[in-house]
């Protein structure tokens, strides 16, 4: 189903069950008690096909949203540990390859085979990944901390001293050492807030290294606190 049809299937849904497609501004008069949104009125449960009871829903209004202090949300979100890895890219004729360390990765799909990353919309690295068209996800190990520093930083020569080859369907490089590398194609890119979603459609991979411990990263470091 396509964007368009999924969307349509949402509105339809949502005024099945009395609520709007879109969020109304709220309004209070003096001396009343809160406002009521549309969809607040007394009323029974919508009702659906099958007899199920179904919640009312509306769309959430901007002056509901909760404030967040972005400092909060780092550290809370700091609790979760992730593997990290190094997505790398061809450079081309006279150009040399790119590459970023990345710990927002994950696998997306069986059938077909896809994978995901995420990158901040101000990176540098990634107009490099989109104009290749492929990368290459190097899962790091326990034992590759220094390597993912120097692919951390913005402005240096990321590849001078790291042994790599080329992945043997799209040419990215695939860095020695990695537990893992999955060799993609970019399949969709899609906008997530200050960041994007990066599709790729896996065309080979390996794990020459598996078992091998990998290099986590939890609450602003490398490791896990005992």
């Amino acid at each position: 189903m396509g964007h368009a049809a999924m969307a349509a299937t949402v509105v339809r849904y949502l005024r099945s069950s009395g609520a709007p497609a879109t969020a109304a501004p709220a309004t209070r008069a003096s001396g009343q008690g809160p406002a009521q949104g549309p969809g607040d009125a007394a009323g029974p449960t919508p009702v659906g096909a099958h007899g199920h009871h179904r919640p009312r829903l509306r769309a959430v209004r901007e002056d509901e949203r909760a404030p967040l202090d972005p400092a909060v949300f780092r550290r809370v979100l700091g609790n979760f540990a992730t593997g990290v890895t190094v997505v790398t890219a061809p450079g081309g004729p006279g150009r040399s390859p790119a590459g970023f360390a990345c710990q927002s990765f994950s696998s997306l799909s069986l059938d077909p085979p896809l994978v995901c990353f995420m990158v901040g919309r101000a990176s540098t690295t990634w107009p490099r990944i989109a104009r290749a068209g492929v990368f290459c996800v190097n899962v790091l190990s326990a034992d590759q901390a220094e390597l993912c520093r120097a692919f951390a930083v913005s402005g240096a020569d990321k590849f001078a001293g790291v042994d790599h080859d080329a992945a043997p369907v799209t040419g990215s490089p695939r860095l020695a050492g990695a537990i893992a590398w999955i060799d993609c194609a970019v399949h969709a890119v899609h906008t997530g807030g200050d960041h994007l979603i990066v599709v790729g459609r896996v065309e080979a991979l390996d794990a020459p290294r598996e078992g091998a411990p990998p290099l986590l990263f939890h609450r602003g470091s490398f490791g896990v606190d005992g």
